[in-house]
């Protein structure tokens, strides 16, 4: 979308509001404290580590507001569950968004399991988690996905908000390097080749109510980590995402990725990974926040067995590409290389209220 060209509507009021807000803050600071506002954007496995760690400490405490959780989640999943329920029953994926819910639910809750729980065999429910025929079947009863997903996450208790990023049915498109062009998140998965471009069709669809006001209302937007082609770009390339994080007052940083993904980001470094949002959408990033402890050498030997390295971060690389790198010990103690949630949601929050 042109830049130049006028802002529509809402988002003009958006960012009216956000201004207004802004100097009433800045009349009442020291008297009035308002939780952190964070979105969170992102997919797969690693945008619930972060919510899991920021719902910890969502909730207001002496001294600390809490925070206002907004987690944004990509739509273009078409594999096991949610691709059954896409294919048979034409529904929105609920999975990513049933994985956010269930990490946004604070303290022990029975319904928790209840809405992971996988069924078994081979035929029929096999492989279907609960959360998904739930979700799928409240969007069918009300006629309302948003609302299915409001009422999950009420049943859930979930400190936060889930929005998809779009709710139009949309399909992940990718040109590999080798020209070729592959349709669909899971046959990208089975191409097993270096992915150069993602785009979705129908192209640039339209934006989920509410998305745009949060993003330019936010203290804070973290991106990632996650699959970088499969589970964060496609949020970005919605219609408005991406002017709306260009014109957002919020610090914009990317969670680095731990590890390459074989078959996805193979030979990526982390400039790579800040390079292809750029190449995608744009200079939307300030900060990219990275590991900066190495695992050991064992666990490292056995993911290179599977194909996945070290993800390496050269921070004057990083500062060259115009976004200031952050580095903290993010690891999760284990023979698995994961975040620690607990580590990355203090890091997100710290900067969020200090601005970097």
């Amino acid at each position: 979308m042109d830049m130049e060209a006028p802002l529509p509507a809402e988002w003009a009021e958006a960012r009216r509001r956000l201004e207004q807000e802004r100097q009433n803050n800045e009349v009442l600071q020291g008297q009035v404290d308002r939780p952190t506002r964070i979105v969170a954007i992102g997919g797969g496995t690693g945008l619930p580590m972060v919510l899991r760690g920021l719902a910890r400490r969502a909730m207001p405490k002496a001294r600390e507001p809490g925070i206002d959780i907004t987690a944004v989640v990509a739509m273009s999943d078409d594999g096991g569950s949610s691709g059954r329920l896409r294919r048979l029953h034409g529904a929105l994926p609920p999975g990513d968004i049933r994985n956010c819910l269930v990490a946004l639910a604070g303290g022990k809750n029975a319904l928790k399991d209840v809405f992971q729980f996988r069924f078994g065999g081979a035929r029929g429910l096999a492989g279907h988690a609960v959360g998904n025929l739930l979700i799928a079947a409240l969007a069918e009863l009300k006629g309302d996905f948003m609302e299915a997903v409001r009422m999950s996450g009420e049943l859930l208790g979930s400190r936060g908000h889930v929005l998809p990023s779009t709710l139009a049915s949309v399909q992940l498109v990718a040109q590999m390097h080798d020209d070729t062009e592959v349709v669909g998140e899971r046959n990208i998965c089975r191409a097993h080749g270096r992915v150069r471009r993602v785009t979705l069709s129908p192209r640039s669809p339209p934006p989920t109510d509410g998305l745009l006001e949060a993003i330019y209302t936010a203290d804070l937007i973290a991106i990632g980590p996650g699959s970088l082609y499969s589970s964060v770009l496609p949020n970005l390339l919605v219609d408005g995402v991406a002017q709306a994080l260009k014109e957002t007052r919020a610090l914009k940083v990317m969670v680095a990725n731990l590890m390459t993904q074989p078959g996805e980001t193979d030979g990526m470094s982390c400039l790579d990974h800040v390079q292809a949002v750029t190449d995608h959408v744009g200079p939307v990033l300030d900060a990219v926040l990275v590991n900066g402890t190495r695992p050991s050498e064992e666990s490292m030997q056995r993911y290179a067995r599977r194909g996945s390295y070290f993800v390496s971060a050269n921070p004057r690389d990083l500062i060259a590409a115009g976004v200031v790198p952050v580095q903290a010990d993010l690891l999760k103690a284990g023979s698995r290389i994961r975040h620690d949630s607990r580590k990355v949601a203090a890091c997100l929050l710290k900067m969020a209220r200090s601005g970097l």
